[in-house]
Protein backbone atom coordinates (compact mmCIF):
# COMPACT_ATOMS: atom_id res chain seq x y z
CA UNK A 1 0.00 0.00 0.00
CA UNK A 2 1.88 2.99 -1.02
CA UNK A 3 1.14 6.49 0.39
CA UNK A 4 -0.06 8.81 -2.62
CA UNK A 5 1.52 11.87 -0.87
CA UNK A 6 4.69 12.75 -2.57
CA UNK A 7 8.59 12.41 -0.63
CA UNK A 8 8.02 16.43 -0.82
CA UNK A 9 5.06 16.66 0.44
CA UNK A 10 5.29 14.77 3.36
CA UNK A 11 8.34 16.62 4.49
CA UNK A 12 6.42 19.88 3.96
CA UNK A 13 3.72 18.73 6.19
CA UNK A 14 6.37 17.14 9.05
CA UNK A 15 8.16 20.07 8.90
CA UNK A 16 5.12 21.82 10.83
CA UNK A 17 4.80 19.03 13.25
CA UNK A 18 8.82 18.66 14.44
CA UNK A 19 10.63 15.43 14.50
CA UNK A 20 7.66 12.98 12.95
CA UNK A 21 6.83 10.39 10.42
CA UNK A 22 3.36 9.30 8.51
CA UNK A 23 2.74 5.76 8.79
CA UNK A 24 -0.40 5.10 5.91
CA UNK A 25 -3.41 3.85 7.94
CA UNK A 26 -6.24 4.02 5.69
CA UNK A 27 -7.15 4.18 1.64
CA UNK A 28 -10.18 4.64 0.71
CA UNK A 29 -9.24 3.21 -2.99
CA UNK A 30 -8.49 -0.01 -1.07
CA UNK A 31 -10.15 0.19 2.23
CA UNK A 32 -13.61 1.27 1.04
CA UNK A 33 -15.36 4.62 0.82
CA UNK A 34 -17.24 4.04 4.45
CA UNK A 35 -17.04 5.13 7.72
CA UNK A 36 -16.92 1.57 9.23
CA UNK A 37 -13.97 1.23 7.23
CA UNK A 38 -12.14 3.94 8.36
CA UNK A 39 -13.11 3.69 11.76
CA UNK A 40 -12.14 0.03 11.72
CA UNK A 41 -7.99 0.85 10.64
CA UNK A 42 -7.83 4.68 12.19
CA UNK A 43 -9.75 4.77 15.93
CA UNK A 44 -7.34 4.70 18.70
CA UNK A 45 -4.41 5.03 16.81
CA UNK A 46 -3.42 8.69 18.36
CA UNK A 47 -2.07 11.67 16.33
CA UNK A 48 -3.04 11.58 12.63
CA UNK A 49 -3.36 13.36 9.43
CA UNK A 50 -5.64 12.81 6.81
CA UNK A 51 -5.66 13.79 3.54
CA UNK A 52 -8.32 14.06 0.57
CA UNK A 53 -7.13 14.17 -3.24
CA UNK A 54 -9.75 15.60 -5.69
CA UNK A 55 -9.66 15.13 -9.34
CA UNK A 56 -9.28 19.21 -9.52
CA UNK A 57 -5.75 18.39 -8.31
CA UNK A 58 -6.20 20.14 -4.79
CA UNK A 59 -4.75 18.03 -1.62
CA UNK A 60 -5.80 19.19 1.77
CA UNK A 61 -6.96 17.64 5.03
CA UNK A 62 -6.32 18.18 8.77
CA UNK A 63 -4.64 17.16 11.44
CA UNK A 64 -5.39 16.52 15.32
CA UNK A 65 -3.62 14.92 18.18
CA UNK A 66 -6.62 13.44 19.18
CA UNK A 67 -7.53 9.46 18.51
CA UNK A 68 -10.77 9.19 17.00
CA UNK A 69 -13.45 6.95 17.74
CA UNK A 70 -17.49 6.46 17.33
CA UNK A 71 -18.62 8.71 20.22
CA UNK A 72 -20.27 11.29 18.63
CA UNK A 73 -18.78 13.86 20.88
CA UNK A 74 -16.76 16.69 19.95
CA UNK A 75 -12.95 16.66 20.98
CA UNK A 76 -10.60 19.43 22.48
CA UNK A 77 -7.68 20.04 20.46
CA UNK A 78 -5.99 23.47 20.22
CA UNK A 79 -3.54 21.81 18.46
CA UNK A 80 -5.41 20.94 15.10
CA UNK A 81 -5.22 22.18 12.15
CA UNK A 82 -6.64 22.06 8.38
CA UNK A 83 -4.51 22.62 5.71
CA UNK A 84 -4.14 22.45 1.76
CA UNK A 85 -1.09 22.29 -0.53
CA UNK A 86 0.20 24.95 -2.85
CA UNK A 87 2.30 23.00 -5.16
CA UNK A 88 4.53 21.25 -2.39
CA UNK A 89 4.17 24.12 -0.06
CA UNK A 90 1.56 23.76 2.96
CA UNK A 91 -1.06 26.31 3.76
CA UNK A 92 -2.24 26.18 7.30
CA UNK A 93 -5.39 26.89 8.92
CA UNK A 94 -5.43 26.75 13.08
CA UNK A 95 -8.67 25.91 14.95
CA UNK A 96 -10.62 28.51 15.91
CA UNK A 97 -12.59 26.66 18.68
CA UNK A 98 -10.64 24.01 20.44
CA UNK A 99 -13.04 22.85 22.18
CA UNK A 100 -14.66 21.97 18.97
CA UNK A 101 -11.68 21.03 16.80
CA UNK A 102 -12.67 17.58 15.85
CA UNK A 103 -16.15 15.32 16.00
CA UNK A 104 -16.16 12.05 16.24
CA UNK A 105 -18.83 10.79 13.56
CA UNK A 106 -19.90 6.45 13.41
CA UNK A 107 -20.97 6.77 9.71
CA UNK A 108 -18.10 9.44 8.44
CA UNK A 109 -14.54 9.51 7.67
CA UNK A 110 -12.52 12.27 9.80
CA UNK A 111 -14.35 14.80 10.69
CA UNK A 112 -13.27 18.42 11.49
CA UNK A 113 -15.19 20.49 13.64
CA UNK A 114 -18.36 21.53 11.44
CA UNK A 115 -15.78 22.68 9.02
CA UNK A 116 -14.60 20.00 7.21
CA UNK A 117 -15.44 16.03 6.76
CA UNK A 118 -14.19 13.09 4.55
CA UNK A 119 -16.27 10.30 3.10
CA UNK A 120 -19.23 12.32 4.46
CA UNK A 121 -21.87 9.95 4.99
CA UNK A 122 -20.22 6.90 3.80
CA UNK A 123 -19.30 8.38 0.35
CA UNK A 124 -16.51 9.86 -1.90
CA UNK A 125 -17.80 13.22 -0.95
CA UNK A 126 -16.32 16.37 1.29
CA UNK A 127 -18.52 18.75 3.94
CA UNK A 128 -17.14 21.89 3.58
CA UNK A 129 -18.27 24.78 5.82
CA UNK A 130 -15.77 27.69 5.94
CA UNK A 131 -16.25 29.39 9.23
CA UNK A 132 -17.17 26.60 11.77
CA UNK A 133 -14.55 26.33 13.58
CA UNK A 134 -12.19 26.91 11.34
CA UNK A 135 -11.55 29.86 8.61
CA UNK A 136 -10.26 28.64 5.49
CA UNK A 137 -11.13 29.78 1.63
CA UNK A 138 -13.37 26.93 0.25
CA UNK A 139 -11.63 27.64 -3.34
CA UNK A 140 -8.43 27.94 -2.05
CA UNK A 141 -8.15 24.67 -0.20
CA UNK A 142 -10.25 22.35 -2.07
CA UNK A 143 -11.26 24.79 -5.62
CA UNK A 144 -15.00 24.04 -4.59
CA UNK A 145 -14.66 20.41 -6.35
CA UNK A 146 -16.20 18.25 -3.32
CA UNK A 147 -16.09 15.09 -4.87
CA UNK A 148 -12.75 12.95 -3.46
CA UNK A 149 -10.61 10.84 -5.83
CA UNK A 150 -9.22 9.35 -2.73
CA UNK A 151 -8.83 10.01 0.54
CA UNK A 152 -5.88 8.61 3.25
CA UNK A 153 -5.19 8.61 6.61
CA UNK A 154 -1.85 8.39 8.15
CA UNK A 155 -0.55 7.62 11.73
CA UNK A 156 1.64 10.44 13.14
CA UNK A 157 4.71 9.20 15.16
CA UNK A 158 6.65 11.11 16.85
CA UNK A 159 10.54 9.47 16.95
CA UNK A 160 12.87 10.25 19.32
CA UNK A 161 16.48 11.74 18.86
CA UNK A 162 19.36 10.21 20.78
CA UNK A 163 21.18 12.54 22.91
CA UNK A 164 24.75 11.01 21.72
CA UNK A 165 25.60 9.78 17.83
CA UNK A 166 25.16 5.76 17.78
CA UNK A 167 27.69 5.88 15.22
CA UNK A 168 31.25 8.29 15.80
CA UNK A 169 31.73 10.79 13.39
CA UNK A 170 34.30 13.67 13.27
CA UNK A 171 32.72 16.72 11.37
CA UNK A 172 35.85 19.05 11.14
CA UNK A 173 37.61 20.45 7.98
CA UNK A 174 41.19 19.26 8.91
CA UNK A 175 39.21 15.75 8.72
CA UNK A 176 37.77 15.86 5.31
CA UNK A 177 41.23 17.15 4.12
CA UNK A 178 42.70 13.83 5.43
CA UNK A 179 40.45 11.73 4.11
CA UNK A 180 40.88 13.35 0.34
CA UNK A 181 44.46 13.15 0.99
CA UNK A 182 44.24 8.95 1.94
CA UNK A 183 41.94 8.66 -1.06
CA UNK A 184 44.23 10.36 -3.70
CA UNK A 185 47.39 8.59 -1.98
CA UNK A 186 45.75 4.96 -2.43
CA UNK A 187 47.58 1.82 -4.29
CA UNK A 188 45.63 -1.48 -4.74
CA UNK A 189 47.33 -4.22 -3.34
CA UNK A 190 47.36 -6.03 -6.30
CA UNK A 191 50.29 -4.68 -8.53
CA UNK A 192 48.04 -5.33 -11.84
CA UNK A 193 45.39 -3.23 -10.56
CA UNK A 194 46.11 0.34 -10.86
CA UNK A 195 41.83 1.66 -10.42
CA UNK A 196 39.61 -0.44 -8.27
CA UNK A 197 36.26 -0.27 -9.99
CA UNK A 198 33.06 -0.08 -8.03
CA UNK A 199 29.70 -0.79 -9.39
CA UNK A 200 26.80 1.03 -8.42
CA UNK A 201 23.41 -0.94 -8.56
CA UNK A 202 20.22 0.41 -7.34
CA UNK A 203 16.41 1.38 -8.21
CA UNK A 204 15.45 4.15 -11.13
CA UNK A 205 15.81 7.66 -9.30
CA UNK A 206 17.88 6.33 -6.32
CA UNK A 207 21.18 8.55 -7.02
CA UNK A 208 23.49 6.35 -8.85
CA UNK A 209 24.49 8.98 -10.93
CA UNK A 210 24.08 11.86 -8.31
CA UNK A 211 26.75 9.96 -6.14
CA UNK A 212 29.20 9.91 -8.84
CA UNK A 213 28.49 13.60 -9.75
CA UNK A 214 28.95 14.53 -5.86
CA UNK A 215 32.11 12.83 -5.40
CA UNK A 216 33.42 14.78 -8.45
CA UNK A 217 32.33 17.82 -7.02
CA UNK A 218 34.15 17.42 -3.70
CA UNK A 219 37.26 16.99 -5.66
CA UNK A 220 36.34 19.39 -8.17
CA UNK A 221 36.33 22.25 -5.22
CA UNK A 222 32.20 23.23 -6.72
CA UNK A 223 29.16 21.51 -7.58
CA UNK A 224 29.53 19.65 -11.09
CA UNK A 225 27.28 17.42 -13.14
CA UNK A 226 28.76 14.76 -15.39
CA UNK A 227 26.73 11.51 -15.11
CA UNK A 228 23.44 12.05 -16.82
CA UNK A 229 20.49 12.82 -13.79
CA UNK A 230 17.42 13.44 -12.90
CA UNK A 231 14.18 12.42 -11.98
CA UNK A 232 12.53 10.32 -14.34
CA UNK A 233 9.86 6.82 -13.98
CA UNK A 234 12.72 5.12 -15.80
CA UNK A 235 16.46 4.67 -16.31
CA UNK A 236 18.34 8.04 -17.55
CA UNK A 237 21.27 6.18 -17.21
CA UNK A 238 20.65 3.76 -20.46
CA UNK A 239 24.83 2.66 -21.19
CA UNK A 240 27.41 1.10 -19.10
CA UNK A 241 29.72 3.79 -17.76
CA UNK A 242 32.89 3.88 -16.31
CA UNK A 243 33.69 7.04 -14.58
CA UNK A 244 37.29 8.31 -13.12
CA UNK A 245 37.16 10.91 -10.86
CA UNK A 246 40.21 13.88 -10.95
CA UNK A 247 41.96 15.13 -8.54
CA UNK A 248 41.07 18.63 -9.18
CA UNK A 249 40.47 20.39 -12.86
CA UNK A 250 43.24 18.78 -14.73
CA UNK A 251 44.67 16.99 -11.98
CA UNK A 252 45.42 13.21 -11.92
CA UNK A 253 42.98 10.27 -12.10
CA UNK A 254 42.25 9.09 -8.73
CA UNK A 255 42.58 5.66 -7.93
CA UNK A 256 39.36 4.66 -8.06
CA UNK A 257 35.99 4.32 -11.22
CA UNK A 258 32.95 4.11 -10.63
CA UNK A 259 30.88 1.87 -12.70
CA UNK A 260 27.43 3.25 -13.59
CA UNK A 261 24.28 1.18 -15.15
CA UNK A 262 20.54 1.35 -15.98
CA UNK A 263 18.58 1.46 -12.80
CA UNK A 264 16.77 -1.72 -11.69
CA UNK A 265 13.41 -1.85 -12.31
CA UNK A 266 10.34 -4.19 -10.85
CA UNK A 267 8.84 -5.67 -14.15
CA UNK A 268 10.28 -8.35 -16.11
CA UNK A 269 11.89 -6.70 -18.93
CA UNK A 270 12.46 -3.41 -17.62
CA UNK A 271 15.63 -2.15 -16.09
CA UNK A 272 19.17 -3.64 -16.47
CA UNK A 273 19.21 -7.28 -17.13
CA UNK A 274 20.51 -9.50 -14.02
CA UNK A 275 22.28 -11.00 -16.58
CA UNK A 276 24.12 -7.83 -17.86
CA UNK A 277 25.16 -7.50 -14.27
CA UNK A 278 26.99 -10.69 -14.39
CA UNK A 279 28.47 -9.62 -17.46
CA UNK A 280 29.94 -6.56 -15.50
CA UNK A 281 30.97 -8.06 -12.68
CA UNK A 282 33.28 -10.31 -14.65
CA UNK A 283 34.37 -7.36 -16.47
CA UNK A 284 33.19 -8.87 -19.98
CA UNK A 285 31.47 -5.46 -20.86
CA UNK A 286 33.08 -2.51 -22.58
CA UNK A 287 32.57 1.58 -21.43
CA UNK A 288 29.82 2.74 -23.27
CA UNK A 289 27.73 -0.34 -23.93
CA UNK A 290 24.16 0.17 -25.20
CA UNK A 291 21.85 -1.90 -22.51
CA UNK A 292 19.17 -3.35 -23.50
CA UNK A 293 16.64 -4.87 -21.25
CA UNK A 294 15.15 -7.42 -23.36
CA UNK A 295 18.36 -9.06 -24.28
CA UNK A 296 21.35 -9.43 -22.17
CA UNK A 297 25.03 -8.90 -23.97
CA UNK A 298 26.35 -11.92 -26.03
CA UNK A 299 30.08 -12.89 -26.52
CA UNK A 300 29.66 -11.58 -30.30
CA UNK A 301 28.82 -8.21 -29.32
CA UNK A 302 31.31 -5.44 -30.43
CA UNK A 303 34.20 -4.92 -27.61
CA UNK A 304 32.95 -8.17 -25.49
CA UNK A 305 36.02 -9.37 -23.48
CA UNK A 306 36.79 -12.79 -24.16
CA UNK A 307 39.43 -13.02 -21.25
CA UNK A 308 39.14 -10.01 -18.90
CA UNK A 309 41.90 -9.58 -16.49
CA UNK A 310 41.71 -8.36 -12.92
CA UNK A 311 41.92 -4.98 -13.57
CA UNK A 312 38.86 -5.21 -15.64
CA UNK A 313 36.55 -7.17 -13.14
CA UNK A 314 34.23 -5.29 -10.31
CA UNK A 315 36.15 -5.26 -7.11
CA UNK A 316 33.39 -3.84 -4.74
CA UNK A 317 29.58 -3.70 -5.40
CA UNK A 318 27.68 -0.54 -3.54
CA UNK A 319 23.92 -0.97 -3.57
CA UNK A 320 22.12 2.79 -3.79
CA UNK A 321 19.07 2.79 -1.98
CA UNK A 322 16.79 5.93 -1.24
CA UNK A 323 15.87 5.98 2.71
CA UNK A 324 12.55 7.34 1.49
CA UNK A 325 11.83 4.48 -0.01
CA UNK A 326 13.26 1.52 1.95
CA UNK A 327 9.68 0.66 3.62
CA UNK A 328 7.71 0.80 0.16
CA UNK A 329 9.98 -1.38 -1.72
CA UNK A 330 7.96 -3.57 -3.98
CA UNK A 331 8.46 -6.91 -3.49
CA UNK A 332 9.63 -8.09 -7.36
CA UNK A 333 12.58 -5.41 -6.73
CA UNK A 334 13.24 -6.78 -3.43
CA UNK A 335 13.08 -10.13 -5.17
CA UNK A 336 15.79 -9.11 -7.93
CA UNK A 337 18.37 -7.40 -5.47
CA UNK A 338 18.36 -10.54 -3.49
CA UNK A 339 18.82 -12.30 -7.19
CA UNK A 340 21.74 -10.34 -7.67
CA UNK A 341 22.95 -10.43 -3.94
CA UNK A 342 23.40 -14.19 -4.41
CA UNK A 343 25.67 -14.37 -7.58
CA UNK A 344 28.09 -11.07 -5.99
CA UNK A 345 28.36 -13.44 -3.11
CA UNK A 346 29.12 -16.29 -5.09
CA UNK A 347 32.08 -14.05 -6.77
CA UNK A 348 33.72 -13.09 -3.78
CA UNK A 349 33.17 -9.47 -3.71
CA UNK A 350 32.22 -7.38 -0.82
CA UNK A 351 29.02 -5.84 -0.87
CA UNK A 352 27.99 -2.14 0.79
CA UNK A 353 24.89 -0.16 0.89
CA UNK A 354 24.66 3.80 0.38
CA UNK A 355 21.17 4.74 1.49
CA UNK A 356 21.03 8.36 0.00
CA UNK A 357 18.21 10.96 0.27
CA UNK A 358 18.84 11.62 4.11
CA UNK A 359 17.56 14.69 4.12
CA UNK A 360 14.35 14.33 2.34
CA UNK A 361 13.86 10.92 4.67
CA UNK A 362 14.54 12.93 7.85
CA UNK A 363 13.61 16.50 9.14
CA UNK A 364 15.61 16.24 11.82
CA UNK A 365 18.72 15.79 9.11
CA UNK A 366 17.66 18.07 7.19
CA UNK A 367 17.91 20.83 9.56
CA UNK A 368 21.39 19.22 10.35
CA UNK A 369 23.03 16.64 8.50
CA UNK A 370 25.43 16.27 11.25
CA UNK A 371 22.52 14.95 12.93
CA UNK A 372 22.42 11.93 10.53
CA UNK A 373 23.80 9.41 13.71
CA UNK A 374 21.70 11.53 16.03
CA UNK A 375 18.46 9.98 13.90
CA UNK A 376 16.84 7.18 15.71
CA UNK A 377 14.38 7.54 11.96
CA UNK A 378 17.52 7.13 10.22
CA UNK A 379 19.23 3.97 12.30
CA UNK A 380 15.44 2.33 11.87
CA UNK A 381 15.71 2.97 8.04
CA UNK A 382 19.06 1.47 8.05
CA UNK A 383 18.49 -1.84 10.18
CA UNK A 384 14.99 -1.85 7.76
CA UNK A 385 17.20 -1.79 4.85
CA UNK A 386 19.71 -4.50 6.16
CA UNK A 387 17.49 -7.04 7.04
CA UNK A 388 15.74 -6.86 3.69
CA UNK A 389 18.98 -6.60 1.66
CA UNK A 390 21.10 -9.00 3.81
CA UNK A 391 23.83 -7.05 4.65
CA UNK A 392 25.06 -6.24 8.12
CA UNK A 393 24.32 -2.50 9.79
CA UNK A 394 28.34 -1.71 9.68
CA UNK A 395 27.70 -1.91 5.47
CA UNK A 396 25.39 0.72 5.17
CA UNK A 397 26.38 4.26 4.48
CA UNK A 398 24.53 7.16 4.63
CA UNK A 399 24.85 9.65 2.47
CA UNK A 400 23.30 13.11 1.26
CA UNK A 401 24.23 14.06 -2.62
CA UNK A 402 24.60 16.76 -4.31
CA UNK A 403 21.04 17.60 -5.89
CA UNK A 404 19.57 21.56 -5.80
CA UNK A 405 23.09 23.20 -4.20
CA UNK A 406 25.18 25.15 -5.94
CA UNK A 407 27.69 25.19 -3.24
CA UNK A 408 29.63 22.48 -1.65
CA UNK A 409 28.76 21.64 2.47
CA UNK A 410 31.79 20.09 3.94
CA UNK A 411 29.54 18.22 6.17
CA UNK A 412 27.90 16.68 3.46
CA UNK A 413 31.67 15.96 1.62
CA UNK A 414 32.81 13.71 4.49
CA UNK A 415 29.93 11.76 4.29
CA UNK A 416 30.26 11.03 0.62
CA UNK A 417 34.32 10.70 1.22
CA UNK A 418 33.45 8.40 4.40
CA UNK A 419 31.69 6.19 1.07
CA UNK A 420 34.62 6.39 -0.85
CA UNK A 421 37.05 5.05 2.04
CA UNK A 422 34.67 1.91 3.04
CA UNK A 423 34.73 1.04 -0.52
CA UNK A 424 38.56 1.33 -0.67
CA UNK A 425 38.98 -0.66 2.45
CA UNK A 426 36.41 -3.63 1.04
CA UNK A 427 38.71 -3.50 -2.10
CA UNK A 428 41.75 -4.23 -0.01
CA UNK A 429 39.72 -7.35 1.32
CA UNK A 430 38.84 -8.56 -1.80
CA UNK A 431 42.14 -7.92 -3.06
CA UNK A 432 43.45 -9.81 -0.04
CA UNK A 433 41.67 -12.72 -0.64
CA UNK A 434 42.79 -13.03 -4.33
CA UNK A 435 46.29 -12.86 -2.95
CA UNK A 436 45.31 -15.59 -0.71
CA UNK A 437 43.77 -17.83 -3.29
CA UNK A 438 46.96 -17.57 -5.50
CA UNK A 439 49.31 -18.59 -2.46
CA UNK A 440 47.13 -21.58 -1.84
CA UNK A 441 47.63 -22.39 -5.34
CA UNK A 442 51.19 -21.92 -5.56
CA UNK A 443 51.99 -23.86 -2.59
CA UNK A 444 50.21 -26.62 -3.37
CA UNK A 445 52.18 -26.82 -6.40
Amino acid sequence: MNPRLTRSQQKSICSQLGSVRLKLLYKASIHGFTGAAFHQLCDNQGPTMSVGYNASGYVFGGYTRQPFSQSGQYVHDDQAFLFTFKQDNVLKYPVTSAAYAVRMIANSGPYFGEALAFVNGGQAKVHSNPGNYYNFNAAEMHGNDLNLTECEVYQVEAFPEFEKPWRSMVWETEKRTKMMESIKVYSPTVSSVSQLRVLLIGPVGAGKSSFFNSINSVFRGHVTSQAIAGSSTSSLTTQFRTYSVRAGRGGKPLPIILCDTMGLEENTGAGIDIDDIVNILKGHLPDCYQLNPSVALQSEALGYRKFPQIKDKIHCVAYVIDACKVSIMPAKLEEKLEAIRRKVNIMGIPQLVLMTKVDEACPFVSQDIRNIYKSSYIKEMMQEASARLGVPLSCIVPVKNYSEELELDPNCDILLLTAIIQMLRFADNYFDELSDRFSNIQTKE
